[in-house]
């Protein structure tokens, strides 16, 4: 949905007095920028407002009134009528207007698709989501300009990650499953065997990152207003303020919600899902882009397990028929029960990272060496 429909534009404060602006063109194009601070990634903006020209028009007693026409690009094309004004001395006079329609758009009358038993499903059109007023072509050709945008600066970060042999993660809940406080259990069991970062994403509020910093490791707060998530550009602003040491943890947290941070890539190597026991087994049947879109999911506060009637088999299962390779972890935050399975797959990933960047530098290394012996050749 918030692919579609904006969310949270110009609402981004990062700290240190960073914003940002998001701009919907009347074609559907967006392009986002920043203020505040510099950094390194590359901004495109969008295709530019339509022009728009004047008509004057100027009647027998003197007076004068213009219209304006705004004209919508190559795509478009025009079905004229014409408007009659009448004046207050009695004379009139006729101007035509072009109607501009959009070739995408979808000409059918409103419409109600009734499942089953009275239900209504709004997500079974192509676009999967729904907008009043918006066809379902016009949603997913926004979504894909969308998220090609953001696939760019997550496809960045991606890049500079590896290039440091950085891991990076992206953690992934509904509000209150325990995210915060599994991070900072995380991090308090690692901290001494790697250099860690962490980006905190929340609507308002800088209280988790002040959380994360009582831990002792470097942290940033993006506030995302009325934003349901962060995104790419975000966390590249974040990678650019904390300069995360090479072969290091890099760790997000996302903003608390099991819809839209599913489909928006940050340039993490993996997404985290988060789902407590305080909450219910069919959580990954209801919410299935996000288990779908995790490569792992942590059964937190399984400490509680005695005292309710969750079915913590039943809540795997759910996940694992959405996604039959998520890898699935129980763990308590609180009591530190299942922690060292978790903190033994997440240094696997770190070594792993590590291994890759080793290679990437002695393949340097072996390059640079070639060319000093090609010029000591001359």
């Amino acid at each position: 949905m918030c692919t579609v429909c904006g969310c949270g534009a110009g609402e981004v404060k990062i700290e240190g007095g960073a914003h940002e602006h998001t701009h919907v063109h009347a074609d559907g194009t967006v392009h986002t920028h920043s203020h505040g601070h510099e950094h390194d990634h590359a901004h495109s903006h969008g295709a530019a407002l339509p022009a728009a020209h004047a008509h004057p028009h100027t009647h027998a007693d003197g007076t004068e009134h213009v219209h304006e026409h705004v004209h919508q690009g190559e795509h478009a094309h025009g079905h004229g009528h014409t408007h009659d004004h009448v004046h207050a001395d009695g004379t009139t006079h006729s101007h035509p207007h072009q109607h501009d329609h959009d070739h995408g758009q979808d000409h059918a009358h409103h419409h109600h698709e009734h499942a089953i038993g009275g239900d209504l499903d709004y997500g079974t059109g192509p676009a999967r989501a729904h907008v009043p007023g918006m066809s379902q072509a016009r949603m997913v050709q926004i979504e894909q300009d969308i998220l090609s945008k953001n696939n760019t600066y997550a496809a960045a970060n991606r890049t500079w990650f590896d290039e440091r042999g950085i891991f990076a993660l992206n953690l992934v809940s509904s509000p209150g499953s325990g995210k915060t406080t599994l991070l900072c259990k995380t991090i308090e069991l690692l901290k001494d065997r790697v250099a860690i970062n962490v980006v905190e994403g929340d609507q308002q509020t800088a209280n988790d990152a002040e959380r994360i910093r009582a831990t002792g490791v470097p942290a940033l707060q993006i506030n995302t207003g009325k934003g349901c998530h962060l995104d790419g550009h975000m966390v590249g602003h974040a990678v650019q303020r904390l300069q995360p040491g090479d072969e290091s943890l890099f760790l997000i947290e996302n903003v608390g919600n099991l819809v839209c941070p599913a489909a928006f890539d940050l340039g993490e190597h993996h997404k985290v899902a988060i789902l407590s026991v305080t909450e219910g087994e069919d959580k990954p049947l209801k919410y299935p882009d996000m288990f779908a879109a995790a490569d792992v999911m942590l059964l937190n506060k399984c400490d509680l397990l005695p005292y309710l009637s969750f079915d913590a088999d039943l809540a795997e299962a759910n996940a694992r028929r959405v996604n039959p390779n998520l890898t699935i972890f129980r763990v308590s935050a609180t009591s530190g029960d299942g922690m060292s399975a978790w903190l033994d797959w997440v240094e696997a990933g770190l070594e792993a990272q590590r291994g890759r960047h080793g290679e990437s530098v002695d393949a340097l290394k072996a390059r640079i060496a070639e060319l000093e012996r090609q010029l000591a050749a001359r």
